[in-house]
């Protein structure tokens, strides 16, 4: 832990960060990038979210106080972006379960992205939103996507071509498109091997009719094999980025924090 004073824990920003392959949480200053932690907590798979999520808070002293502001990051697949302009809050539901098959112990969440212009609704465990609502009432919920999203629009601007931008986790890929920052797509595909991988990034790549010589791919996270990720992209793309990162940290807690 680096200088990290909970006498004045109000002055710090704590994000939670739950997913089905473990929990984690960091806490930090707005203003002093010094004052920070970050640590992992297990989950039992055999555990329920909201029972892990309960263990987690009863055994964890740095979450019994007051902050600043509280942060909690789901990661899930099952969310859908709308068009800011055509989103109703009253039919938030209905336009989720359009693309998704209903779920009885479900509540539909909606992130108003301001610099992607979306509304990316999605789904939460009632019991575990209850939990979370009780414990941080002050709470703000995110989808794991939403600070990605926000953070890649603001990246995608910043040259007149097309981009797209690929964030690897264990067994999955995230991909974001944009043309000169309009959001185009998001999409998560369940996937591990490399030649998985390449296929989907390839298929969405000509699906969206990129150019092989002038747009960019960018890819940051998790790669399991990224050097043969590498390599069989340059054979069809002339512009493969690694986008930088802090390797002891998920991607999407740091984007968090940079679009704070």
């Amino acid at each position: 832990m680096t200088n990290i004073d909970f006498n004045k824990s109000e002055q710090y920003i704590l994000s939670i960060r739950l997913s089905a392959d473990g929990f984690s949480f960091s806490i930090h200053h707005p203003q002093n990038e010094d004052d920070f932690f970050f640590t992992s907590h297990p989950v039992n798979v055999s555990y329920s979210m909201t029972a892990n999520i309960k263990k987690m808070i009863q055994a964890t002293g740095e979450l019994k106080h007051p902050y600043q502001q509280t942060n909690i990051l789901i990661d899930t697949s099952r969310f859908t972006p709308i068009p800011f302009d055509l989103f109703e809050d009253e039919l938030g539901d209905e336009l989720f379960y359009h693309n998704f098959q209903h779920r009885d112990n479900e509540i539909v969440l909606c992130n108003i992205l301001g610099k992607s212009n979306i509304a990316l609704l999605f789904g939460m465990d009632k019991h575990a939103h209850q939990l979370l609502t009780e414990q941080f009432p002050q709470a703000r919920i995110f989808a794991c996507v939403s600070p990605l999203t926000e953070h890649f629009t603001s990246q995608s601007k910043k040259e007149n071509n097309r981009k797209l931008y690929a964030h690897f986790r264990p067994n999955k890929m995230e991909i974001f498109a944009f043309d000169k920052g309009k959001l185009l797509l998001i999409n998560t595909f369940n996937c591990k091997q490399t030649s998985d991988q390449v296929y989907y990034l390839l298929y969405v790549w000509q699906q969206l009719g990129f150019s092989q010589e002038k747009d960019q791919l960018y890819l940051v996270g998790n790669m399991d094999a990224k050097e043969e990720l590498l390599n069989e992209l340059n054979k069809f793309l002339r512009h493969v980025n690694l986008l930088p990162m802090q390797e002891e940290l998920p991607f999407d807690l740091q984007t968090l924090m940079i679009c704070e």
